[in-house]
């Protein structure tokens, strides 16, 4: 499949969501958990695509929540593997706000995901072979 360097640039990973009402909080911005579950999610796919194995969350290091994110935004999240153990690996993710009728764009959210690949019987396996 090539060599790490390669891997993980093939495995960076990007989602792009509208911010509808329906995931605000009263204050008309995104909820924080909903924020975090999209960061899961990406992340997840991430390491997946990176090992091509069955990876599970096993931790999250520091979310930095930089700016409110209001509802009628664009938010991209990037996702991209910093580090590779034998068994796990460390995903850094980026939320980036667009304006949707301009051209302002900035990071918002950040922060890292831990993984480990598992077997059929959730015990950890080298996550590349």
């Amino acid at each position: 499949m090539g060599t790490l360097e390669e891997r993980i640039i093939k495995s960076e990973t990007h989602i792009f969501k509208a911010v509808f009402p329906s995931t605000t909080n009263h204050y008309d911005t995104l909820f924080g958990g909903t924020a975090l579950q999209l960061m899961d999610e990406v992340s997840f796919i991430c390491a997946t695509r990176f090992s091509r194995k069955k990876v599970v969350t096993i931790s999250t290091g520091q979310i930095d929540f930089k700016k409110a994110i209001p509802a009628g935004t664009l938010i991209e999240l990037v996702a991209k593997v910093i580090t590779v153990g034998r068994t796990s690996c460390k995903i850094h993710v980026d939320i980036f706000m667009e304006q949707m009728y301009s051209e302002l764009r900035e990071s918002v959210v950040s922060g890292t995901f831990s993984f480990v690949a598992v077997d059929e019987n959730k015990k950890p396996v080298p996550i590349i072979d």
